[in-house]
């Protein structure tokens, strides 16, 4: 049976939450984690289909060669995070995709041995299409938690073009200080990268966005684009504090007083959102050869020594953990993630993949899930303009049909439902479950 839910043209007006902050890392200069002893790099990391071995168990490995590759389009490569010996090809659960999939484990040499880099001085010798295959070959995906891979985004279609970029500065959830640091610490690389964007896409309209509490960052980023062939053209946007602002839908409201289409994408209106981070890494591929390796996290919560750190991609967590001073004696949880968009792991030797920007130690108070007493508070905090208990309630019972029916896919699991929720249900789980389920149905 169809269900009998009316599709809205128009979101209507954005529900934002003021949540306590607690960015204690905001001032840390971003450290760099020593290299692991043993990486274990899972395959698919990213949406779309998943990368295959393209080496064999036994075969030695250079930092920054691919490792894992697919002839689809819409993936992304690989590569090996440190240089070593390829010892295993296990089989990993991913709990923040919530699936099984490959990953490829290497043990270090201690040497650190990377592949050639190819530099490039001036990415307008280069044509959109050599630039294009660059940020395929490097693996990049979007850091801003989607993990769509970037090259596809900055794929025109055939008589098509996007007429506004907006660079997303703006880190919302609690804890999550990486993109704040990136800011401050990589500027000219992130503006370099949004030069890349520039040229690939030329729009009329070019904003970056960052949040009012990141002065630091805004006074920062306006210095260097002031100094830049991009003077005159930028325009930077304060944005007022508050969450979910960081989801491209909303950002695009804030900045641009337009709405995404239900079901749609932001090129739908002819606009493109990208992270500040996917910026830099883009500027590390075309311009310094560098395939995506390596990313700046924040560890923060239950350990002695919160900090935001440059880690290899398929690190142990543990080490994160061992680098900060350990945990504090009354953590009980670890999250991937921040706390209201993170997924719980209990195996500290699970690693940290491309879309990972936080690290969070907890210490939780469980409380017992209660049925839904349908008070409504999930509906009116939805900022998406979706009915959470509704597709809360089709997922715990298995109806995954009815909960695409809903709109599931427009949720961006900023967890705000689950936060109001006073029967403590974990109505994003249960939302994550089902959008999981559904992939597996398509």
């Amino acid at each position: 049976m169809k269900n009998n839910i009316l599709k809205p043209k128009y979101r209507g007006i954005p529900q934002w939450f003021k949540i306590p902050e607690h960015k204690l890392t905001a001032t840390n200069a971003i450290q760099t984690l020593p290299l692991p002893d043993r990486v274990v790099i899972p395959l698919h990391q990213h949406i779309g289909p998943p990368s295959y071995p393209v080496i064999k168990i036994g075969d030695t490995v250079l930092t920054g060669q691919k490792i894992g590759d697919s002839n689809e389009f819409r993936c992304v490569p690989v590569h090996a995070t440190i240089s070593g010996k390829v010892t295993d090809i296990i089989s990993f659960k991913d709990v923040v995709r919530n699936k099984e999939q490959q990953a490829i484990v290497i043990e270090s040499d201690g040497k650190d041995k990377w592949i050639d880099l190819q530099t490039v001085d001036d990415p307008e010798s280069l044509s959109n299409e050599e630039i294009i295959f660059k940020i395929r070959e490097a693996g990049i995906v979007g850091m801003g938690g989607a993990i769509y891979p970037a090259h596809l985004k900055l794929t025109l279609p055939k008589n098509g073009r996007l007429e506004t970029l907006i660079l997303n500065g703006c880190e919302c959830e609690p804890y999550v200080t990486a993109d704040h640091r990136v800011m401050l610490e990589y500027g000219e690389e992130v503006i370099s990268g949004l030069k890349i964007i520039t040229k690939l896409i030329s729009p009329d309209n070019i904003f970056i966005a960052i949040e009012d509490n990141k002065p630091d960052a805004i006074e920062h980023l306006t210095g260097i684009v002031e100094k830049s062939s991009l003077d005159g053209r930028v325009t930077i946007v304060p944005i007022k504090l508050k969450y979910p602002i960081g989801a491209r839908e909303l950002l695009v409201k804030a900045v641009l007083n337009k709405e995404v289409p239900f079901s749609g994408r932001c090129r739908d209106i002819s606009v493109l959102v990208h992270n500040v981070s996917t910026a830099k890494a883009i500027h590390d591929a075309v311009i310094e050869g560098r395939p995506f390796i390596e990313e700046v996290i924040t560890v923060g919560g239950g350990v002695n020594n919160p900090q935001n750190l440059l880690i290899r991609v398929g690190t142990p967590v543990k080490n994160l953990i061992e680098y900060c001073g350990g945990k504090n004696v009354n953590v009980n949880q670890i999250v991937l993630g921040g706390p209201m968009m993170g997924s719980a792991i209990t195996d500290l030797e699970t690693p940290v993949t491309k879309g990972t920007r936080c690290l969070l130690l907890k210490n939780t108070k469980v409380k017992a899930e209660q049925d839904c007493i349908h008070c409504g508070n999930c509906l009116d905090a939805c900022s998406m303009r979706l009915n959470p208990s509704l597709l809360a309630k089709y997922s715990q019972s298995g109806r995954y049909d009815d909960c695409g029916e809903a709109y599931i896919d427009d949720c961006i699991e900023c967890g705000v439902c689950t936060y109001v929720c006073p029967a403590n249900i974990p109505i994003t789980q249960y939302i994550k479950t089902a959008k999981q389920q559904l992939s597996l149905m398509e």
